[in-house]
């Protein structure tokens, strides 16, 4: 969990440069459009300005995006935004795997797969 928290500011710009991205389809640049505004408000579900516990929804959402990121959109695409090493985005994966186990497969499905 700590290695979310610590790859969040890199989740959110590879976020956003995937959203610039020609490629990527519309309906998956609304969701990472909105995960961005969402990572970015400091004022959401638990508000950042509380210690530690701020930033858990945070986690949370970008946790969710970021296993959707990887199971649906092209890694050489994700490694292309990526702002670290390939080793250190497989790393994010394998964790956001374990926390995201609980969200249903429909549900990324629906928001990152091509239509």
């Amino acid at each position: 969990m700590k290695g979310l928290l610590r790859a969040l500011p890199d989740m959110a710009r590879l976020i956003t440069r995937l959203v610039s991205d020609p490629g990527l389809p519309r309906p998956v640049k609304i969701a990472l459009a909105a995960a961005a505004v969402y990572l970015a408000n400091p004022f959401d579900l638990i508000p950042d300005f509380l210690p530690l516990v701020g930033y858990l929804d945070d986690v949370l959402v970008a946790t969710i995006v970021l296993d959707g990121i990887l199971n649906y959109v092209d890694r050489k695409l994700v490694l292309k935004y990526w702002p670290g090493t390939a080793q250190s985005l497989d790393r994010l994966a394998r964790a956001a795997r374990l926390v995201t186990v609980w969200v249903p497969e429909r549900f990324k499905t629906r928001i990152f797969a091509p239509r």
